[in-house]
């Protein structure tokens, strides 16, 4: 099997995904535009044909052709690379506390989230597992996978969002049902001696664990499962947790960059397109669950019933997490040194 997201994975980092204007960005042609969408690693399917629809959407109604840049990695490290100079004129990052980062450089304005519908939030998705073929080692829940003979498959959460939203997640589990904070940190600690590799985003991970075939579960996005049982052809299943965590990925225009290019107009009408009729059904086409609620209710027999709990769950907001959990010297540094 030589999968798709396999081919995109070996590609690098900064790919063309959609050439609106077929000679590029000419100096001095205001009937063309060229835009960077700085995202996290397993959206390439989605924005692949989002930024099509857009692209003729936006021809229709303002007679600009917009050619649209894509850049995929870690969410963690997207963020980090936008901070360092790669020249954004949009992020759709992983995690708040991921493009929060940017605000705190001074490359977003404070309360950046309340400039777009539902806080900046076209979807929301959360984090499940993708097991063999007949479920071999009954995976159900989270307990099951500190069973012995079980090995996960889990991407790094220092650089990728996927990585943090699946540390949080089993973490939350614990706390959910009643479990102490030092439960909640015996637990995965366990875990994350059954991760046999940690990838740098989730895409990798979805490479070694489909592809590869290493581990018995991997712990993904509900989109890249999907993706992955397409592509595997009968190989893998999907198993749903009874709670899983909250996944909130915003979206912001990055406005040092646009007013300096001069693409804010472009920029901002990319992502309102996102919160229309015709958006809203290319993500819940990709297994993003849409915000828009008629187009949710519409689509919501595409994804199994799952309590999901937010990020509160496991204890104060998305800029504590980051601190208590993923800064250097923090929690996971802490378990995971214990394993080496």
């Amino acid at each position: 099997m030589k999968a798709r997201w396999f081919q995109t994975a070996m590609l690098g980092v900064l790919t063309v995904a959609v050439a609106g204007c077929p000679n590029g960005n000419k100096t001095g042609d205001s009937k063309s535009v060229e835009l960077l969408n700085v995202s996290y690693d397993p959206t390439r399917e989605l924005w692949r044909d989002l930024n099509k629809a857009f692209v003729a959407d936006y021809r229709k109604k303002a007679g600009i052709a917009v050619a649209i840049k894509q850049s995929h990695g870690g969410s963690g490290s997207q963020a980090r690379a936008v901070i360092d100079g790669l020249d954004a004129d949009v992020v759709t990052l992983a995690l708040f506390s991921d493009t929060d980062a940017l605000r705190d450089k001074g490359l977003l304005p404070v309360k950046w989230d309340e400039r777009l519908p539902n806080r900046s939030l076209p979807y929301l998705s959360t984090i499940v597992f993708v097991v063999r073929k007949g479920n071999p080692k009954k995976i159900g829940d989270w307990s099951d996978l500190v069973k012995d003979g079980v090995d996960v498959i889990s991407p790094n959460p220092k650089t990728s969002g996927n990585g943090k939203l699946s540390f949080l997640a089993a973490w939350g589990s614990v706390r959910k049902a009643g479990g102490s904070d030092a439960e909640a940190e015996e637990f995965v600690r366990k875990l994350y001696g059954h991760v046999k590799v940690l990838d740098t985003g989730a895409r990798g991970s979805t490479v070694t664990f489909a592809q590869r075939q290493i581990g018995d579960v991997h712990l993904t996005w509900e989109n890249e499962a999907f993706l992955e049982i397409e592509e595997s052809k009968g190989t893998l299943e999907i198993v749903y947790p009874k709670s899983s965590i909250l996944a909130e990925p915003h979206v912001a225009v990055v406005d040092g960059n646009v007013d300096r290019k001069k693409t804010r107009e472009a920029a901002e009408a990319y992502l309102n397109f996102l919160y229309t009729d015709e958006g809203q059904e290319i993500i819940a086409k990709h297994y993003y669950r849409p915000s828009k609620t008629e187009i949710e209710k519409k689509h919501r027999d595409k994804f199994q019933p799952i309590d999901l709990f937010p990020i509160t769950t496991v204890g104060g907001g998305w800029a504590e997490s980051q601190k208590r959990f993923f800064a250097e010297g923090g929690v996971f540094d802490r378990i995971y040194s214990k394993k080496q």
